[in-house]
């Protein structure tokens, strides 16, 4: 090893800076103030200083001593098996080497390993004269990566394949220099992702490079590049070959030549399948490169090989956990993401980055409680953590503590001045707080340092609204709509149109206060007109089909996965078997059944479904949820005609008993505890079903078939009758009604709409479903018709004057 002299002089020094009896060994008390020193931003509990020198004590029993402790071969052998980082604990201890000590302190057995390799006739003095000189010239121009003792260069040629590389990817920067550009030089702007790109301690990139591949320059670069890799493959050992690809796989990663990068490390991976270090970074790569799924695979490699090494690699482990995690959440699989984020901290109990990204991955699947205790957990190990205050607050802030989360957000900024996120979530803290004056001047900061960010902007007019000042409102909305054309900007804007007309009538306040009117008030003239309460539970039913894109999920589907998945078997207290799934295995067939959605959106279907129906199916929070129920529930929101989604549903009960006979029947009770299941998931406030007219033991012998079923799921009173309401909505719910706006909030009337036959106003399906009335239409009683369309209410409009003609005519 060309630097071990070196090395092994810091670690004496190391030693001898806390061996402070000067008795030869590093006793309990001596070995804790090293860990804190060469740990200065980390403050550890008096229980993880335990228990790290407990490992360390059972660990390298060999090397201890029960008087003295820990011998300097011991000490020098942590560092050796990757425990610990010699240069930078060095440098944070302020420690000086002096260059002759590099001399004397040559280790004699590197001295061998190098006499082993010069040709013979060499006379043995002057090889080690030579052989120490290029090691101290080679120690001053060597990067981190290269000196480090388990994954820098070992051969000698190695070095002269790193050389040369340099020299051609100096010659390349200069050809490019002109056109070469950056992105990204505003580091604070940016949430920093966790990502550990090296075996060592996390580094980041601040700045992006960003290579002309079309030019003639970079294709005659990549040319002499084949010719080094040639070199490396000439090499006289396989160990020597797989060295120089590490090595210059290393040097175009750090100079951002990635697919470069991946080239050399592949080529490492065949020469030595079951090391983890290629595999690790040819991860590393691949997720550089945006391709999250080869990326994933790689870890998956790198984790099987660091758990077969034994302890070779047992300091890998949490890093590759922490990155495995961090490509699965750029699949959107964040569930999956949080099971290695949670593997990471526990085998690295101050591995503040995986508690940290663990507590972002829970607050993106709405496990907020969770979420706090993770982020508190980060933030006490490294209190400078911007980004866990940041995700910290917007967990708070979901649970409703929004005191706490403003302190929260401040923090971060305070940390990171320029920190989007943080400013962006507390623009929205202080919205909801309807603290809207200070929402502006928020989303005006995150402007500033994000000119083209269409949802502050828009968020800015709607907090402005708040405040009162339209006409700014308006301004604003308009720039937003320069960023993007989305429909939502048209309607709002349309919105304030109504609003500033109602004003210059001189109707007072621009936005008018309502009434909320009794539900026994709301009459309907027909059937077809759908109640309020009815139409206020379809529409939630439908926000959250919209959130979760599970109405374009055809209900065949689920039927599929239950033929073509292989449950395991789990196993109650009763010892009654049931098939139920991990939610991390549970995600990945939503992942089949809605991969039609981008990673993001996933992300939010998967934080919708798992606060609506997980929290509820796994109401224990043991983890595990019946498949065939969740299926079941699933169901009459899927696509599909009605029938399919009821028989689905059906058959998805039928899948769930174990080694019983069922003859294409159910038990009763079990369809009775499904319906009362899905009313409760579905229809909040709903109450308890009953079973009339028979006792619990008949009730639990009886078998129901699929018609049976679906009379009793139809039922009105006590089943799922709202989706009929829900099929109404999903056909109709975007149709618009030319220039017609709501009383009550002015928005254009988009789905249904609903005209009080009295007064002759119309409302939204939200404000009629909600009993908001304006202060202007004071009656006892309201009668509504509803119209799908603007064509109905046409046609009644023409049947209202024809009879009227005719009236007066008689």
């Amino acid at each position: 090893m060309a630097t071990r002299g070196s090395r092994s002089e810091k670690v004496k020094r190391i030693f001898q800076q806390f061996d402070l009896n000067r008795d030869g060994g590093l006793n309990r008390e001596e070995m804790a103030a090293l860990v804190v020193a060469v740990n200065p931003r980390v403050k550890f509990s008096d229980e993880q200083i335990s228990a790290i020198l407990d490992e360390v004590f059972r660990t390298y029993g060999e090397f201890i001593d029960s008087d003295k402790g820990l011998s300097y071969d011991g000490l020098l052998r942590t560092y050796d098996d990757g425990a610990g980082d010699v240069d930078r604990d060095f440098e944070a201890l302020g420690l000086e080497l002096k260059p002759e000590d590099d001399k004397d302190n040559v280790d004699d057995d590197d001295n061998n390993d190098v006499n082993n390799e010069v040709e013979e006739g060499s006379a043995p003095g002057f090889v080690d004269e030579r052989v120490m000189s290029s090691e101290l010239e080679t120690q001053h121009r060597a990067v981190t990566w290269a000196v480090s003792p388990n994954h820098g260069i070992v051969f000698d040629e190695t070095w002269k394949l790193v050389d040369d590389l340099e020299i051609l990817i100096k010659r390349l920067k200069t050809k490019q220099m002109k056109d070469l550009k950056t992105k990204g030089e505003n580091s604070d702007v940016f949430s920093d992702p966790g990502w550990s790109r090296e075996l060592g301690p996390s580094t980041e990139m601040n700045k992006q490079i960003v290579w002309d591949e079309t030019k003639q320059d970079y294709a005659l670069f990549v040319k002499e590049l084949g010719a080094l890799r040639s070199r490396a493959d000439g090499s006289r050992s396989r160990e020597e070959a797989f060295d120089g690809h590490m090595a210059m796989g290393r040097v175009l990663y750090d100079q951002q030549l990635f697919k470069d990068s991946l080239v050399c490390f592949k080529r490492a991976c065949e020469l030595q399948p079951t090391d983890v270090r290629p595999h690790f970074r040819a991860g590393n790569c691949y997720y550089v490169l945006g391709r999250y799924s080869e990326g994933k695979d790689e870890f998956i490699l790198a984790l099987d090989a660091a758990e077969a090494g034994g302890n070779q690699w047992t300091y890998l482990l949490p890093q590759i956990h922490v990155n495995l995690g961090i490509s699965l959440e750029a699949e959107g699989m964040v569930i999956s993401a949080c099971e290695h984020y949670r593997e990471a901290a526990i085998l690295c109990p101050t591995h503040f980055r995986a508690l940290k990204l663990l507590g972002s991955g829970l607050l993106g699947v709405g496990e907020y409680k969770a979420a706090v205790k993770a982020l508190e957990e980060a933030i006490y190990l490294k209190n400078d953590y911007a980004d866990a205050h940041c995700d910290l607050a917007s967990a708070l802030h979901a649970m409703g503590n929004h005191d706490n989360a403003v302190k929260e957000f401040q923090k971060a900024i305070d940390l990171k001045p320029g920190h989007v996120d943080a400013l962006y979530n507390l623009g929205g803290l202080y919205m909801d707080m309807g603290r809207f004056q200070r929402a502006s001047e928020v989303y005006i900061r995150v402007l500033g340092l994000w000119p083209n960010h269409w949802r502050a902007q828009l968020n800015k007019a709607v907090s402005l609204l708040g405040a009162g000042e339209t006409d700014e409102a308006k301004k604003s909305l308009k720039e937003a709509l320069k960023m993007t054309s989305r429909v939502e900007l048209h309607d709002a804007l349309s919105h304030l149109k109504q609003l500033q007309k109602k004003k210059l009538k001189g109707n007072g306040n621009a936005e008018d206060a309502f009434m909320i009117i009794e539900p026994l008030k709301f009459k309907t003239l027909s059937e077809k007109t759908t109640s309020r309460q009815e139409l206020a539970t379809a529409l939630d039913i439908r926000s959250f089909q919209r959130t979760t894109r599970l109405f374009r999920c055809d209900v065949e589907l689920l039927k599929k996965e239950m033929n073509e998945t292989d449950t395991p078997l789990s196993y109650s207290g009763y010892g009654v078997p049931q098939k139920s799934i991990r939610k991390a295995a549970l995600e990945c067939v939503l992942r089949r059944l809605l991969s039609f959605l981008k990673a993001e959106t996933f992300v939010g279907a998967v934080k919708a479904i798992n606060l609506k129906i997980l929290s509820v199916l796994d109401e224990s929070e043991s983890g595990r949820v019946d498949l065939g129920m969740f299926f079941a529930i699933l169901a009459p929101v899927c696509g599909g005609t009605p029938d399919k989604r009821k028989r689905v549903a059906f058959e998805s009960l039928l899948w769930r008993p174990v080694g019983e006979k069922s003859d294409g029947k159910i038990k009763k009770t079990a369809a009775l505890g499904y319906i009362k299941l899905l009313r409760s998931i579905y229809i909040p406030n709903s109450e308890n079903l009953e079973i009339d007219g028979e006792s619990e033991t008949d009730a639990a012998a009886a078998l129901i078939s699929l018609p049976e079923f679906v009379t009793m799921f139809d039922d009105q009173e006590c089943g799922f009758g709202v989706m009929s309401t829900l099929l109404k909505l999903e056909t109709g719910d975007r149709n618009r009604h030319g220039n017609r706006t709501c009383s009550v909030c002015r928005y254009p009337i988009i789905g249904f709409r609903f005209r009080e036959m009295k007064s002759r106003f119309s409302l939204c399906s939200q404000c009629y479903s909600e009993g908001k009335v304006s202060p202007n239409f004071k009656q006892e009683e309201y009668n509504f018709k509803e119209y799908a369309n603007g064509s109905e209410a046409v046609k009644d409009k023409c049947m209202w004057f024809s009879s009227t003609s005719h009236n007066s005519k008689t």
